[in-house]
């Protein structure tokens, strides 16, 4: 994980993130609600998160990889048709396998694992139906490039960074983070940790345009660091993680700049939508909810601030997040949600 146009270390990250107050930090916390602990059917001490229609159930730490396999960074996770769950983090250095891919079962149970070309560069990864077949595009901050594969981890193609555009002058002035998908085939590829721009693509990956370029205006990005194509208004527009900039922003899927959402954000990282409902896991510590009007209407497990990133896991706070990083809501409607901690953190919230 990298910070801004993705020149901040962790020291960094964490001096700034703890001297924000009020402002649209405030905001946030606003929406708080306490965290509750009741008891399950076997008298174990449940933990709940949420309050009113969106009360959740958490269970840290609920995917397990096996001996073998040592979390490092958890950046990304999607779940399949079938039900299959796939995450994807860097690998502790420890670890004595390699593999970045994780994919277990619906119910938690560890399928198998693949990957090590990833190991380092594990971030961005969602999935697409495209026909009959589905595929996973991963973003890989260390290799700096978009990479689709089978749901076995077959590679169909590697794509650096688009030369037709114009803006960049060497390769590692760019460094994909997230991709989104566009009704007709497009798909849209973040520069997050680069240049700060999106680049659109077709669905053969023929360059088609760039949007947005960096710095805090209208139409102007500061570490686009997740993207969605939102359709809950009925109108698919592309969505923004703004992150430097502490904001949503929305373009039409042609590029132009329409609106921009600060009320709730922090440091949003990237979406996923369900019904009328859009899941927004933010890095400054806490999960968001927000309705069709991107109103906020759950905040889970605040725990910013937090300082405890490169802290031992007994250390970290049961009910409160660390680094959400990314997340996604399951077939079941629960949400999983993966943390930017060095020996990675994956919670359930199961709907209550």
């Amino acid at each position: 994980m990298r910070t801004g146009a993705g020149n901040m270390n962790r020291r960094e990250f964490m001096s700034g993130a703890c001297a924000v107050v009020g402002g649209v930090v405030g905001t946030a916390r606003g929406y708080a609600a306490p965290f509750l602990r009741t008891q399950d059917k076997a008298g174990a001490a449940a933990l709940r998160l949420g309050d009113g229609a969106y009360v959740y159930e958490a269970t840290h730490d609920w995917l397990q990889p096996p001996a073998n396999l040592k979390w490092g960074d958890t950046h990304g996770v999607t779940q399949d048709k079938a039900g299959n769950i796939y995450i994807a983090h860097t690998v502790h250095p420890s670890s004595e396998s390699g593999d970045a891919v994780a994919v277990f079962d619906a119910k938690g149970k560890f399928i198998r694992s693949w990957g090590s070309a990833f190991r380092g560069g594990a971030h961005g990864l969602d999935l697409r139906k495209e026909g009959a077949d589905e595929f996973l595009y991963h973003c890989d901050i260390q290799r700096r490039i978009v990479v689709k594969t089978t749901l076995s981890g077959e590679v169909i193609w590697e794509k650096g960074h688009p030369e037709a555009s114009g803006r960049y002058q060497k390769p590692e002035q760019y460094c994909p983070t997230n991709v989104a998908f566009a009704p007709n085939g497009d798909f849209f590829v973040g520069d997050g940790y680069g240049s700060s721009f999106v680049h659109q693509y077709s669905i053969t990956g023929e360059y088609l345009r760039t949007i947005g370029a960096p710095g805090n205006g209208a139409g102007q990005l500061s570490c686009p660091h997740g993207l969605w194509v939102d359709e809950r208004s009925g109108e698919p527009r592309l969505v923004v993680a703004d992150r430097g900039n502490r904001r949503l922003q929305y373009f039409s899927l042609d590029g132009k700049p329409l609106s921009v959402v600060t009320e709730g954000m922090r440091m949003p990282c990237h979406f996923k939508t369900r019904g009328e409902l859009m899941l927004i896991p933010d890095l400054e510590s806490v999960v968001l909810l927000v309705d069709k009007t991107n109103r906020v209407v759950a905040t889970l497990g605040d725990g910013h601030p937090s300082s405890l990133r490169g802290a031992a896991r007994e250390q970290f706070v049961p009910g409160k997040f660390v680094h959400p990083h990314s997340a996604t809501f399951l077939a079941t409607g629960d949400i999983l949600v993966v943390e930017w901690v060095p020996i990675g953190r994956i919670t359930l919230l199961r709907r209550v």
